[in-house]
């Protein structure tokens, strides 16, 4: 996915938006006619380029090729086109190996001089001197296709030229392929079957999420929940994206999901290799119960038996897998008990994390900076000290010593769900202090006017630079009553030990005594659209200058959900291309229910959810956002409300760490 997606801009940006000019050989008289035989002439004898390529050995000869023999090769050549050569433009295919940036080809051949804007004209103006493009080979299409650099301002007329030049010197059928949705619209004016990003992502039988490499045994598993004992040593291969996922060493699905689900984010956090490979439990039938050696690259996938030294030595890694992960550092805020009294979201800042848990603090940082055009919904915040005193009145301390001596509960992970879940069914039918609940219910009607609210958990080990604790805890969404918030609180407090969250803690070595809940009451929002985004390219971590935003109509539970897949776009702030990886597959959008929770409400499956406009105000706000967290990568949940853009988590993001 990295290489359809990244490796064209990273090659043209090179140069055209902030490399040093090369050296320039200052050519002779005769020389500096553009496209004069004798220069054209000199590229064949010194094979610099060629004016056609007339055969698959000509392209196979001036070809560079990504990820040479793995099915997701891509092959491609460099092209110029000389639009003030006379009687005709002059076509250059140019040695890629050779020459791996338009800007070293023609200065070498004397084409090109001057600065750095002299190149960047032939990337900007409409009556520029060059076309600059490449031609690839798509294994996905199985053909070739041409393409720009996402930001070029291609008009039709060029796009016709482009096409005309090509065509005449080339020896197979060639497509455009837009790099932007900008690109896209000039390819249909101009008359072109145009192919897309999202056209080739879609033909994609496999997409790296996380690459790495790990040794476990290999599961296959219809769903995580049928595979009740999955194990940290386990590679599971799942027919269907899961919601959640106990800690395990590496994971296939059958079904794509965004960079930002849930399952994927707990997968950068533990730092083991991700894809989705279609049909994957039919190919991996014969490996299920050994153990094996998986590699996840950019583009494919390896699966070989383990040898008994990777065996051994992968099990010794795991006993030491906590001490590790945590580097003998704290990965969890250090709750102060001392704090009972509720708080506003307007008055939190990062100190309040010891008292309310980052999501809430991070939020309320957000409010405060005041973001243009961004709006956070209102809230209040029920400190870790209420859920430390009502877990120290009915013995929590005592009922999780009983647990853990349980027969089988250490080394049976399908006894410690059965005995999770019914310690969660416990602690939700534990009564409430009465003057507690009352003063919940007071704030919801004083503060919020007996709005509908979202019941949203604030731990203290989630939101953290170490470990996201995406999807382990609970969220009860659009509670309407004062009986319905005194159970969704207890809820939230019970999904601490929610199956998933256990497992989390103890393979990142988080001690159960070092964890508390604060829970966020805040203003339910029933919004037109709504997702998460990344202050940067999560397929190329040397893109900073880009965003990835994922988008479903509706409220974006499901958008973190994984479980189909959400409208995906890149943004550039350098060269404001909007890059369409694909639209989104729900074809039902979930709205709040006047009764409470949520419904679902039908809508149009592959549609676009966010407009050419709307895309570069969101990156903008990820950008202010990401600048008062001091510089930091952000992952951001938000939702559109008519034009307004509320923002509604804010955390870092995640890296994966290499095990």
């Amino acid at each position: 996915m990295r290489r359809a997606t990244a490796w064209l801009a990273g090659a043209w940006l090179a140069f055209a938006l902030g490399a040093q000019a090369q050296p320039v050989r200052k050519p002779s008289a005769y020389e500096s006619g553009a496209g004069s035989p004798v220069q054209a002439a000199a590229n064949r004898a010194s094979g610099d380029a060629l004016p056609a390529l007339a055969n698959q050995a000509d392209f196979d000869r001036l070809a560079r090729v990504y990820d040479a023999g793995s099915p997701g090769a891509m092959p491609h050549v460099l092209f110029a086109i000389d639009r003030h050569a006379r009687p005709a433009p002059r076509l250059y295919f140019i040695n890629t190996p050779r020459f791996q940036l338009h800007d070293n080809f023609l200065r070498h051949q004397g084409l090109l001089t001057g600065d750095r804007a002299a190149l960047n004209r032939n990337y900007r103006d409409a009556d520029r001197r060059f076309l600059l493009g490449t031609l690839s080979w798509q294994p996905a299409l199985s053909g070739y296709t041409y393409e720009f650099w996402e930001g070029d301002r291609l008009t039709p007329a060029l796009l016709r030229t482009t096409a005309q030049s090509l065509q005449a010197g080339f020896f197979a059928p060639l497509r455009f392929k837009a790099n932007s949705t900008a690109q896209q619209a000039v390819g249909e004016a101009a008359g072109k079957h145009v192919v897309t990003q999202e056209a080739l992502l879609g033909a994609q039988t496999f997409i790296a999420l996380n690459t790495g490499a790990a040794v476990g045994r290999l599961r296959i598993a219809a769903t995580a929940e049928a595979a009740v004992q999955l194990a940290p040593q386990d590679i599971v291969v799942l027919r269907e994206v899961p919601i959640s996922l106990p800690p395990v060493s590496g994971v296939l699905t059958e079904r794509p999901s965004t960079v930002l689900s849930h399952v994927n984010l707990l997968a950068r956090g533990w730092g083991i290799p991700n894809a989705f490979v279609q049909d994957a439990a039919r190919q991996l039938a014969r490996w299920d119960g050994q153990w094996v050696h998986l590699e996840v690259r950019a583009s494919d996938y390896a699966v070989r038996a383990a040898t008994e030294a990777e065996r051994q030595t992968a099990q010794q890694a795991l006993q030491r897998r906590a001490a590790a992960r945590t580097g003998g550092q704290r990965l969890t805020i250090a709750p102060d008990l001392r704090q009972s009294a509720l708080q506003p979201l307007s008055a939190l800042r990062q100190s309040g994390r010891k008292h309310c848990g980052a999501k809430a603090a991070n939020l309320g940082e957000v409010n405060a900076a005041r973001l243009e055009h961004v709006q956070v919904p209102d809230g209040f915040c029920i400190p870790f000290a209420a859920y430390a005193d009502f877990m120290r009145q009915h013995g929590l301390a005592e009922r999780i010593a009983r647990m853990r001596q349980q027969p089988g509960f250490a080394s049976d992970a399908g006894v410690r769900r059965q005995a999770l879940s019914a310690l969660r069914e416990e602690i939700s039918h534990w009564p409430l202090d009465a003057s507690q609940a009352q003063a919940w219910q007071q704030r919801w009607q004083s503060q919020l006017t007996g709005q509908g609210v979202f019941v949203r958990s604030s731990s203290s080990s989630e939101d953290l630079p170490g470990f996201s604790g995406a999807g382990l805890y609970t969220t009860v969404p659009n509670v309407r009553s004062a009986e319905g918030l005194a159970t969704a609180v207890r809820q939230v407090w019970a999904s601490v030990y929610n199956f998933e969250a256990w497992e989390a803690r103890a393979a990142a070595g988080i001690a159960e005594s070092e964890v508390a809940m604060a829970v966020l009451v805040q203003t339910a929002v029933d919004s037109s659209a709504s997702g998460v985004m990344i202050t940067r390219d999560p397929f190329d971590t040397t893109r900073r200058h880009a965003t990835y935003i994922a988008a479903k109509r509706g409220i974006g539970i499901r958008v973190v959900e994984g479980q189909r897949v959400a409208e995906q776009i890149l943004y550039s702030s350098r060269s404001k291309a909007i890059q369409v990886l694909n639209r989104s597959a729900d074809d039902v959008a979930l709205q709040l229910d006047p009764a409470g929770g949520v419904r679902e409400v039908p809508t149009t499956a592959g549609r676009a959810v966010l407009t050419d406009a709307l895309v570069p105000r969101l990156a903008a706000v990820g950008l202010a956002v990401q600048r008062r967290f001091g510089g930091q990568a952000q992952d951001i949940e938000w939702a559109l409300q008519g034009e307004q853009i509320l923002v509604l988590q804010a955390r870092p993001f995640v890296d994966a760490p290499r095990r």
